[in-house]
């Protein structure tokens, strides 16, 4: 896809400065620039690239003055990094505004599908599937019986959704996601050998939902896992049977959520963190990377370690637990010179 300075600016509500026919099709670091892409300069330490980059088209803030001539074509704007941001959301958009349905696929009879859909070659729509208005199913995407989709949520490719699961408008789930298998849920029998237990319940995924790519999100035993509205997932995410994320938290990648654990909102949970199940954790609790999550967190909580304790505590224990060695060292000196004197007072 090509596009013009102008047509840029006129997104962006931008003053060119050079060549309002500039075209550009592809983007670039300012210091790695080359003839039609587009860049943007929002750190000072970054001013020196401007007078030397090949690139079409830069973003700039207004606030910006030039030493001396550039070659590449200004649009300056408010915020040159929000609006670069801006352009790259709407390149999203236009880059992934797929529609019809590729050959071959497979919708039963009973699906019920919205207008401006695309579906992807190899997927397969289930049973009493009902998609909304502008929902994308990429390529080898497996939609099971009974799910429920809704408007502009973008399934990518290999995607696979279990039967029963209800996912809202305006969500994106990443390849290789799962969402609705089975929750590990054994129990053994008079002969001590596991038997599974039966889930029969689904999973629910409220609007605005990002999902990242190889996450798993487990059906409930009984009732849903829920994922409430805004909530972000990072890749390579598990969450457990009966879980339940309140709006707008947000998980970094590696991160595994136990069964039945409550999880509040707005909350900040680090990479490779490891939450037991069946706890509360409260609104607003900020969780370190790798820490373990063995019991339930107050509203606001901000902790580390494992099994985590308080953020300031922790990094107040860090730096004795650092100088281990040395304190070490000094009591068996300490010990050595008492030792001493206790014999020369025997």
């Amino acid at each position: 896809m090509k596009f013009k300075a102008k047509q840029i600016a006129d997104i962006l509500g931008g003053e060119i400065i050079g060549n309002e026919d500039a075209e550009v099709s592809k983007l670039s670091k300012i210091e790695e620039g080359e003839e039609g892409s587009l860049t943007f300069l929002a750190n000072p330490k970054y001013n020196s690239f401007l007078y030397t980059t090949k690139a079409t088209v830069t973003i700039v803030n207004k606030s910006f003055q030039l030493e001396k001539d550039v070659e590449t074509t200004l649009i300056k704007v408010e915020d040159a990094y929000k609006s670069f941001s801006k352009l790259l959301e709407f390149y999203n958009e236009v880059k992934n505004n797929k529609v019809g349905r590729e050959q071959p696929h497979y919708i039963a009879k009973s699906a019920k599908i919205g207008s401006e859909e695309y579906i992807g070659a190899f997927s397969y729509i289930g049973e009493n599937v009902v998609l909304g208005n502008n929902v994308k199913i990429y390529p080898n995407s497996y939609i099971g019986d009974n799910t429920v989709i809704g408007d502009n949520t973008t399934i990518f490719a290999g995607v696979k959704i279990y039967s029963e699961s209800v996912i809202g408008a305006n969500c994106k789930i990443h390849s290789g996601t799962i969402i609705g298998s089975d929750g590990f849920g054994f129990a053994p029998d008079e002969n001590g050998e596991y038997k599974a237990v039966p889930q029969t319940g689904n999973v629910i995924i409220e609007d605005n939902v990002d999902v990242g790519a190889n996450s798993t999100i487990d059906r409930a035993t009984l009732g849903s896992t829920i994922i409430r509205k805004g909530v972000k997932l990072d890749n390579q995410i598990q969450i457990a049977h009966n879980v339940e994320i309140g709006k707008h938290t947000v998980i970094a990648s590696q991160t595994g959520v136990a069964g039945s654990t409550k999880i509040g909102e707005y909350c900040m949970i680090g990479g490779q963190v490891g939450i037991v199940g069946h706890i509360n954790i409260g609104n607003n609790v900020k969780i370190q990377a790798q820490s373990g999550i063995g019991r339930s967190l107050k509203d606001g909580d901000v902790v580390q370690g494992t099994p985590a304790f308080g953020y300031s505590d922790y990094n107040k224990s860090y730096v004795h637990f650092k100088n281990l060695p040395n304190i070490a060292t000094t009591i068996h000196k300490l010990e050595k010179e008492l030792n001493t004197q206790k014999r020369n007072n025997e």
